[in-house]
This record gives structure tokens, C-alpha cells and sequence, in this order.
């Protein structure tokens, strides 16, 4: 007996997506596979000695599990100083950019005043230019304020962010009016209505730019390098490239160093993940 049309109609409904989707779920399939091998890769290559690592054609497991990397890496690099110096630096970039950004996002997005437009414009074009520009700047300043091989110097630049202003902005005005004309009616002043009202609604956006600056401070290399020059202060990542030697590099060292000094942000991304995401789906775009 044949089908009824409704019926065969809402099958092929049913069966229509998933047969035209599948080949969006392979190339990404594809795709993660790509990304998680060389994370595959460095895991693998901890465990295994120099020769192993430097054989040719490449072996793709250890003959056996060595954790002497991770030895050879806590006595070469000093690792709690440096970390120390990383997080400090990394705590004073995200809590000033989260202040400075939100601040001036806010004014951007919902206090009117003549050349506010022309102000924004300038941002906008801040992030076209390279950071590198800034380097020559950033240190006269720094060293005129006599903070040279000092933590502050490493995140006084980091404080002032043209991205992290465009997306607090963006997330701002996506923000609906009516909460805020309430407070105004209540007799709340603009600083009232931004840190009791607008801030708390922004909360994903700066879990997300809390993650975003706080990645780009504990990866920063060349920064510490300029404002550190008798070497005191410096964060992990300056040790980690001294791991790279002129004739020769320890790699099984260098691997286990960069996934030890991955988990703290790992850590970092795993606790604030459904904000961070929530965060960039809301971040707008929109306006």
C-alpha cells in the first residue's frame, strides 16, 4: 500500500538536512583532526628522548615513557619566579583593560558628544596598524616613568585596548535602552547606571575579553624582552625561547615547557568557557 503523500513528504523534511549537511560534518571532522595533531604531536614528543625526536624518517611513539624533560625543564628554566611575574602581569593587563574598555565602550555606546563618531573612527583605525609601531613609544614612556625591569612595565601597554573598546561597545549597544531609561527615572546618575545596570549585563562579554587579553599577555614574548633588559621580571615565555639553543634545540624540553605553561591558561579558559562563549555570540556585530 502506498504511503500516504503527508506522510511521505514529512519524511523526506526529515530526511532532507541530514542528507545535505553530512559533508559540512565531514570537513570538519577533517578539520579538527588537523588541529589536534600537533597538540597529539607535542604530548608525544615530551616522552621521548633527543634522538628520538630528531630521527629521520620521524618515529611516532617513544620506545620508552622518559619524563626527563620535564626535569630537565624545571632545572633550567625558573619556573615559579617566572610564573609569578606571568600571572602578575597578566592579573594587572586584564583588570586594567577590562576597566579602560568597558569605560570607554560605554561612552562610545551610549553617552552622545560631538566627535564621537570621528573618536571611534580613530579606534577602529588603531587596529589596523601594527602593535610593533608602538614598540619605540610604549618604551620612552615607560622609561620615563623610571619602571624599566619592573612588573607594571609589562602591562601598562596592555591596559589600553582599540579591540577591547570596540567589542565592549558593540556589546553595549546591542544592550535594550529600557533597563536604563528606568534607572534614569529613578534618579541613578550615568556612573550609576553603567556600574549597577549596563556592567552586569556585559558580564560574557568580559569573560570574553578577559580570556582574549589574558591569552595574548601570557603569550607576549618580544614586549618583556625590551622593557627587561638586565633580564629581572621576565615572564615564561622568555624562558621557553631560551630553550632554543644557536647549534641545537632540546625538543622533548621545550615541548614538556610549553604544556606545562599551557594549563594555567587551559585551567583559565575551562572555568569562564560558557561566558567566553556566550560572550562572542553576543558581541554583536550588530550596529
Amino acid at each position: 500500500m502506498a504511503e500516504p503523500p503527508a506522510r511521505s513528504e514529512r519524511a523526506l523534511r526529515r530526511g532532507g538536512p541530514a542528507a545535505t549537511t553530512w559533508p559540512v560534518h565531514a570537513i570538519l571532522i577533517v578539520a579538527a583532526v588537523v588541529m589536534v595533531v600537533p597538540f597529539a604531536w607535542q604530548i608525544v614528543t615530551m616522552f621521548k628522548t633527543t634522538a628520538e625526536a630528531t630521527r629521520v624518517p620521524p618515529t611516532v611513539l617513544p620506545e620508552v615513557f622518559d619524563l626527563r624533560s620535564f626535569t630537565t625543564f624545571f632545572s633550567t628554566v625558573p619556573f615559579w619566579s617566572m610564573f609569578a611575574v606571568s600571572a602578575g602581569s597578566l592579573v594587572l593587563r586584564v583588570a586594567g583593560q577590562l576597566a579602560v574598555a568597558s569605560l570607554a565602550g560605554y561612552a562610545f555606546a551610549r553617552i552622545p558628544f560631538r566627535g564621537r563618531e570621528a573618536l571611534f573612527g580613530l579606534f577602529i583605525v588603531m587596529l589596523m596598524v601594527p602593535s610593533q609601531l608602538f614598540l619605540i613609544g610604549q618604551y620612552e614612556l615607560v622609561r620615563g616613568l623610571k619602571l624599566l625591569d619592573t612588573l607594571p612595565a609589562l602591562a601598562i601597554p596592555g591596559l589600553f585596548s582599540a579591540f577591547g573598546t570596540f567589542l565592549m561597545r558593540q556589546a553595549f549597544r546591542s544592550m535594550p535602552k529600557d533597563f536604563e531609561e528606568a534607572a534614569r527615572l529613578d534618579g541613578a546618575n550615568p556612573f550609576q547606571v553603567f556600574w549597577h545596570v549596563m556592567l552586569p549585563m556585559a558580564r560574557p562579554m568580559l569573560a570574553a575579553l578577559a580570556v582574549l587579553t589574558g591569552l595574548y599577555s601570557w603569550n607576549d614574548l618580544l614586549w618583556p624582552l625590551i622593557v627587561s633588559p638586565s633580564g629581572d621580571n621576565r615572564p615564561l615565555p622568555v624562558g621557553l625561547a631560551g630553550l632554543q639553543g644557536q647549534f641545537g634545540t632540546d625538543y622533548p624540553t621545550l615541548m614538556a615547557g610549553a604544556f606545562v605553561c599551557s594549563i594555567p591558561l587551559v585551567i583559565v579558559f575551562l572555568i569562564l568557557q560558557r561566558q567566553f562563549f556566550a560572550g562572542i555570540a553576543s558581541s554583536g556585530l550588530k550596529g
